[in-house]
């Protein structure tokens, strides 16, 4: 075969794409093998150099051999060194690189024309390790690793080493295609000495440029058709060489190509680290070199490939020269968003789990005790009546001294007192405010024990549920809204708090306590026994044993900020603390310290419960204590002489930075250390450095234990107590990178990237556990593989309180086996815990379900990123430890975002290197990019009540772009790896194309339909009328004063009012206005022109009653009448009114010179006034024949001056007035406020026909009084406490632009919008989503709910296509996009093309639209959208 790279460099263009036509042509079947072979010999035959033969060198040839497989290139030559691919990778495995794939520079020839690069090889950092000092509680102490943060530093050092470029260069990685060249890497060219492995010596000879040429082509070959080729080189060539060579040479140089062990990923972008190979000299072997296939990809007359996916030149030539293609059947329909992103496809060399399925581990059996106590209310009995002078509860003060002793028999009598006063004293005797079973709030602040411990267990006395919660600071606390949330689904009425509590809360000018944001209304209950009546002699609570009544509810904080019930039942809690007393060992009268909150978890658990069930001496250390002095609970421990403490280990780290060497330090008293929050896995820290510290003052190793615990199932794992020294706990060393594939792998500590846990104990008592995949059916993990952890015992919650669905899922769980058959006939419960059991039944924690965050695949901790960012130097530039972490989505992928409040003296150019340096080292450790790092001033952050980040308020200020930070770094570059793929234009493809498309893959085309109207069972007593006159004769008769309409002038008070009745009679006056002084006979049009109000309503029904066909008229405007009156003649001319009626005023108007001036009065029709009305009745009111015969006419005129009627049945107007009722549940005993113009569409239908048929009343408002006052429409839907409303966008912009300013003056008028549900905008425009948001944060402060606004969807032919139900979903935004909804333009509808054009949020090219609520109950829409990106 010729010389490839002389054809492909000197070939003239018209022969190159006569080489690409014939490719196209092979590719197609246009042409046989031998036919394109032999038409190709013949184009290319001429331009064909002669092989050199001098100075004795062996000539290079190609030899292209055809076989019943695929095409073979094989390139022989002599004496050249050849380096095996696969070889490489197969020692690269051997050597065990984690995490790293290394590349490899090939050099085949020296060319000194060329530039050199270098680049440094990746070898492990020589940096040593750094021991730095402590901070001194300037961070959060829970992520605190010595070793994380050297592993930290080291990781850095390393990038300083490489000399990366700050921040973090692209690593995108094309899963589907590759853009470029770079796919198929040919070796290089480029110069380079012995050390980069060129083949030099005067012996052997140089290579020439030719040949390096020749070669680098013929390597080009292999990778575009995934031949499998041997090739041998020569070492002895002849010098010089070709200028094709030099130009290839410059085009092809500096290319690398990455290592792959299976058959290589050619998609696959080179990461940046390198290793050089050096290539042996004077090999002669053939070698296999890797296969590169893509059954896509053709190659043409020049020998490059012809995909859509090369260079840009490259590809224009192709695009130019190729003929037209048809595209596959696929491409003319395929267009949904989802489709154009590329996909991630798994890593084929991930880690996998290899080990057996595990089995359930079973705790010891729960032992029984005869003395424990029937319940928890017995053991107080006991305890209150035999050793009542014994210490239950001893409280410090900020100094650290005792500051109230509890004992067991003042704990008894006053949690009597409380049970009595909860029952008997609230309400009356006849109606009493809480019964047994009803569940009571209880707010005690953190320094407190001793109020909360009598009030708990006066509400186990009173068998009412106690639901303690948190002291709301003020009234707009975080995450205060979803408490009161949870107070309100529990049904909540009365909290109990203590008297120094009740003081502190926020108050009202005239002191009493506000409705928290969100909250129910309670009354406050203070438990101080000064405040509470003795019982009587003979009154005794009723103390039973441990049933399945719930006893209490511990409220938990989810990831999204909604805040749920834990229901806990007696025999859970009596049980729960039987458990722990045995796996404690816990024994009378033994004395305990408690640093923990002791309204929830493990503080309450034990500090509370267990310890009155033991007659345990409590010492309670309140935060405020520690925050003066951290070491206030080791003087505790050794001035009681305390057996056992319960801490976290931030408490073990603030005590171990407070700690001076002080002599007086002795414990050896403690023979349990509980760590709380040991399911954090960077706890290990704070636990080995506080044993190194401490163990020279009495501790021991084995004292320190451990716990993990979860709201749903208690406590789940705790750590014994042992007596032997010499047994080391359990702890592990693991892989991140295994652990983000949610595999298990066992890593040395010399690793950067390695995470250390520590086991938490077995599990508890009487309780099995298993581990569960995250994902899917709950399947039992394999032996190395992470899960979530499952406990299946009596001593849990038993679900979250009035959720059935989300119980069901987390308290009713059947792990399955392999083979689909559960492991247990009772369920398990998910405790929220990632790990997995190890060795001697150890459990271990590696995270949790809250802070697990899935990126592209990959799970990562939220608590690990935290770790790494708080490691970083300098360590203090973080504000107190305060960072958050969390994700958000990004093209159907999460991504990482990092905030943190900095410190107040931090500059700019200080912020910014630090964020560099925690991106560096986020993605050496754990090879994930972070999508924004945002920092913020300090104290900036939502807070909990306990002080900490408020981590989804954080999260919604940040997706709200409310967050305001002052630094901010965004790398979308870096892990935003699934853009879209660039759209090819099909410029034949058409809306035929598209539904011939849609039909031939089956696929329906877009379609919505509302319920259907006939299918629908209610109790709608006039769906058996056909016609509106039919309703309101039954109306009058069945409800004759039921209010219908009710009027209202522009000082707010009712103008006018009608009845049943009196709207009946008007219309029949009415109807013989029409029938003798009109002389009408049915079918006449009638043109009513009224001003908005009752008079127009009755001239309708009055037409209804005499068989004419009214139309609706907007008056013409007395102020403006040359303009606006030629508008009423076009109508009644166009309509061909037999008569006109309307009232005294607007007669005279029709005949004053002005009016004269602009139409001829004798061309109008006959006018009738209504204000003098004849007192007959009819004779006989009109019934039409067929519900098909016309009821009205709707006119209006549009933008452009297009006049535009619809004809409207009696049958499609019934419809329409009872999907609308049905839509907006109207019924009898309801209110709608209307503000609209009542001449056409939607508000003509609300205005005067919705109320006759639901007989729901209607105030109506005219927008014209609202030019006198602006507040007339809010203030009546406040007045009369509406529920729903609808108004115009004008009538929205009046309100606020003229009310923008008066929000406060309103406020304290009584102004409150928060009783409604839905303020509907009814017009037929496209949505102005901008006004709709300025109203809803304008009257945000009086009580409106965003949510509550929303539009209507409507046009000419159909005037409610979609309206916003009361029960329908909350309004939503989308973003269209403008380009692809502008080919379709043309063929859209007005009414369908209901969207707003304009840029939002920086997102360029979009359409923002906004839901208009469900379809109407009649309507039903075909449309076709076209998104791209």
């Amino acid at each position: 075969m010729a010389d490839r790279s002389l054809e492909s460099m000197s070939l003239p263009l018209e022969v190159r794409a006569r080489l690409a036509e014939l490719e196209l042509e092979l590719s197609e079947g246009d042409i046989t093998q031998k036919g394109y072979e032999k038409k190709r010999s013949k184009l290319i035959g001429a331009y064909l150099p002669q092989p050199p033969a001098a100075n004795g060198a062996a000539a290079v040839r190609c030899r292209l051999q055809h076989s019943e497989g695929p095409t073979r290139r094989m390139l022989r030559s002599a004496n050249i060194g050849v380096c095996d691919i696969r070889e490489a990778a197969a020692r690269d495995r051997a050597a065990g690189t984690a995490g790293t794939r290394p590349l490899f520079y090939f050099r085949f020839g020296v060319d000194q024309a060329l530039p050199q690069e270098r680049r440094t090889p990746v070898t492990p950092s020589s940096a040593s390790r750094y021991h730095r000092r402590r901070s001194s509680g300037s961070r959060d102490e829970r992520y605190r690793s010595d070793v994380h943060t050297e592993a930290v530093q080291a990781a850095l050092a390393k990038h300083k080493e490489r000399k990366m470029a700050v921040p973090m260069p692209s690593k995108r990685r094309s899963l589907v295609v590759q853009t470029s060249m770079d796919a198929y890497t040919p070796p290089d060219t480029s110069s380079g000495s012995e050390d980069e492995g060129s083949v030099q010596g005067d012996s052997q000879g140089t290579p020439t440029s030719s040949q390096g040429s020749i070669n680098m082509e013929h390597w080009i070959s292999q990778a575009i058709h995934g031949s499998t080729t041997s090739t041998t080189s020569s070492s002895s060539t002849q010098s010089g060489g070709s200028g094709a060579a030099h130009r290839l040479a410059d085009v092809m140089a500096q290319t690398h190509i990455e290592n792959h062990s299976a058959p290589p990923d050619v998609t696959t972008y080179t990461s940046e680290h390198s290793i050089q190979v050096e290539r042996p000299q004077g090999s002669t072997s053939s070698r296999t070199a890797p296969k590169y296939g893509n059954a896509e990809l053709m190659e043409t007359g020049d020998g490059v490939p012809v995909s859509s996916r090369v260079s840009a030149k490259i590809q224009q030539l192709v695009n130019t020269l190729k003929r037209p293609k048809r595209p596959p059947l696929r491409e003319f329909f395929v267009d949904d968003f989802e489709e154009l992103l590329e996909v991630q496809q798994p890593d084929p060399n991930q880690p996998k789990p290899e080990g057996a399925q595990m089995l359930a581990m079973r705790g010891e059996q729960l032992g029984v005790v005869t003395n424990w106590p029937p319940s928890l209310e017995a053991a107080l009995q006991r305890w209150g009546t035999i050793s009542p002078k014994a210490p239950c509860l001893t409280t410090m003060d900020t100094n650290g001294k005792p500051l109230y002793i509890l004992t067991y028999g003042k704990l008894w009598t006053r949690s009597m007192k409380v049970a009595y006063n909860i029952l008997h004293k609230l309400g009356t005797k006849q109606e009493p405010m809480v019964r047994p079973g009803d569940r009571v709030a209880l707010v005690f602040p953190n320094n407190d024990p001793a109020a909360f411990m009598v009030a708990f267990y006066g509400c186990l006395l009173a068998e009412v549920v106690p639901v303690p919660i948190e002291v709301p600071l003020t009234r707009k606390d975080a995450g205060s809204q979803q408490i009161g949330f949870l107070l309100g689904s529990c049904g909540v009425t009365v909290a109990l708090t203590s008297d120094a509590c009740h003081k502190g809360l926020p108050k009202s000018p005239t002191g009493e306590i506000p409705q928290f944001k969100g909250w129910p209304k309670l009354l406050w209950f203070v438990t101080e026994s000064k405040h509470l009546s003795k019982p009587p002699r003979d009154w005794f609570p009723h103390i039973k044993d441990a049933n399945n009544d719930t006893a209490y509810i511990e409220y938990k904080t989810c990831k999204d900020g909604s805040v749920l019930g834990v229901t806990v039942t007696r025999i859970a809690l009596l049980t729960h603390c039987q458990a722990l007393t045995q796996a404690c060992g816990y024994t009378e009268a033994e004395t305990i310290v408690n640093v923990l909150d002791f309204k929830k978890d493990v503080g309450l658990w034990h500090g509370i419960l267990t310890s009155v069930m033991n007659m345990m001496h409590v010492i309670s250390i309140p935060y405020s204590l520690m925050k003066v002095n951290p070491l206030s609970w080791i003087q505790k421990v050794c001035q009681y002489k305390a057996k056992v403490a319960c801490v976290k280990s931030r408490d073990m780290h603030w005590a171990l930075v407070a700690h001076r060497d002080q002599r007086d330090i002795n414990l050896s008293s403690l023979r349990m250390l509980i760590v709380a929050d040991g399911a954090n896995p960077w706890s290990i820290s704070s636990c080995d450095a506080f044993l190194n510290v401490f163990q020279s003052k009495g501790l021991r190793q084995e004292v320190i234990c451990p716990c993990a615990s979860s709201p749903e199932a208690l406590t789940v794992a705790i750590r014994r107590p042992t007596d032997d020294s010499n047994q080391p706990p359990g702890r592990g060393v693991l892989s991140m990178h295994g652990l983000t594939f949610g595999v298990i792998r066992v890593d040395s500590e010399e690793k950067l990237s390695v995470l250390t846990v520590q086991d938490v104990g077995l599990v508890m008592p009487g309780a099995i556990m298993c581990a569960v995949k995250p994902d899917g059916i709950p399947q039992l993990c394999r032996t190395d593989e992470i899960g979530e952890l499952c406990v299946c015992a009596i001593a849990t919650g038993t679900s979250y309180y009035g959720l059935s669905g989300m119980t069901k899922n987390t308290f009713e769980v059947f792990p399955m086996t392999s083979s689909g058959a559960p492991i247990s006939e009772y369920p398990f419960i998910r405790t929220g815990l990632l790990g997995f059991i190890g060795p001697g039944g150890l459990v271990f924690v590696v995270g949790k379900m809250d802070g697990l965050m899935v990126v592209s695949g990959r799970r990562h901790n939220a608590d690990d990123i935290v770790a790494t960012a708080l490691a970083v130097e300098p360590m203090k530039f973080v504000y107190r430890g305060r960072i958050a972490v969390f994700s958000v989505t990004v093209l159907h992928d999460e991504r990482i975002v990092i905030v943190a409040e900095q410190r107040p003296d931090s500059t700019e150019e200080d912020s910014f290197q630090w964020m560099s340096r925690v991106l560096q080292a986020i993605d050496s450790i754990h090879q994930v990019g972070v999508y924004c790092l945002a920092l913020v001033p300090a104290n900036t952050l939502p807070k909990t009540p306990l002080g900490g980040i408020h981590l989804s308020e954080t999260k919604q200020l940040f997706l709200e772009g409310s967050l305001h930070p002052c630094n901010v770094l965004m790398c979308p570059h870096t892990c935003v790896t699934n853009l879209p793929k660039p759209r090819q234009k099909q410029p034949e493809i058409g809306p035929a194309s598209v539904m011939v498309g849609n039909l031939v893959s089956g696929k329906r085309i877009a379609q919505a339909s509302g319920r259907d109207l006939g299918q629908i069972e209610d109790n709608d007593q006039a769906r058996k009328f056909l016609f509106l006159s039919e309703v309101l004769q039954w109306r009058a008769q069945t409800t004759p004063d039921h209010v219908l309409y009710t009027l209202l002038n522009c000082r707010g008070t009712i103008a006018n009012s009608l009845t049943c009745v009196q709207l009946h009679k008007r219309a029949e006056k009415i109807a013989v206005m029409l029938m003798e002084r009109g002389h009408l006979q049915d079918g006449d049009h009638v043109a009513l022109v009224y001003p908005p109000g009752i008079d127009l309503i009755a001239a309708f029904y009055g037409c209804l009653y005499a068989g004419c066909v009214p139309i609706t008229v907007r008056p013409p405007h007395p102020q403006n009448i040359a303009t606006t009156l030629p508008t009423v003649k076009m109508i009644v001319e166009v309509s061909r009114s037999a008569c006109l009626m309307t009232t005294q005023l607007i007669c005279k108007l029709l005949r004053s010179r002005e009016a004269a001036a602009a139409v001829d009065v004798r061309t109008w029709p006959p006018i009738l006034d209504t204000d003098d009305l004849p007192k007959k009745r009819p004779a006989q009111i009109y019934k039409p024949s067929n519900p098909d015969t016309l009821a009205y006419l709707d006119f209006s005129v549009s933008t452009t001056g297009m006049l535009a009627g619809v004809k409207m049945s009696h049958a499609a107007t019934s419809a329409f007035c009872r999907s609308i009722k049905l839509q907006c549940e109207l019924y009898p005993s309801r209110e709608v406020a209307i503000c609209l113009d009542p001449y056409c569409g939607l508000g003509f239908v609300l205005w005067c026909l919705c109320s006759v048929y639901s007989g729901h009343q209607s105030i109506l408002i005219p927008p014209s009084e609202l030019e006198t006052n602006p507040a007339l429409w809010l203030l009546a839907v406040s007045q009369y406490k509406v529920r729903d409303t609808f108004c115009s966008y004008s009538v929205m912009e009046l309100c606020t632009k003229g009310l923008g300013s008066q929000t406060e003056s309103l406020k304290a008028r009584g102004l409150d919008l928060s009783r409604v549900r839905t303020c509907v905008v009814v017009a037929e425009e496209r949505p102005r989503i901008a006004l709709t948001q300025s109203f809803s944060k304008l009257f945000k402060d009086l009580g409106l709910h965003p949510r509550a606004v929303s539009t209507s969807f409507g046009c000419r032919v159909n005037l409610a296509i979609c309206l916003q139900g009361t029960s329908g979903p909350d309004p939503t935004t989308v973003y269209v996009d403008m380009r692809a909804l502008r080919h379709d333009s043309q063929r859209s509808q007005e009414g369908i093309r209901k969207l707003q054009t304009e840029t939002t949020g920086g997102v360029t090219n979009k359409v923002l639209g906004l839901e208009s609520g469900r379809l109407d109950l009649i309507s039903s829409i075909r449309l076709k959208l076209i998104i791209s990106s």
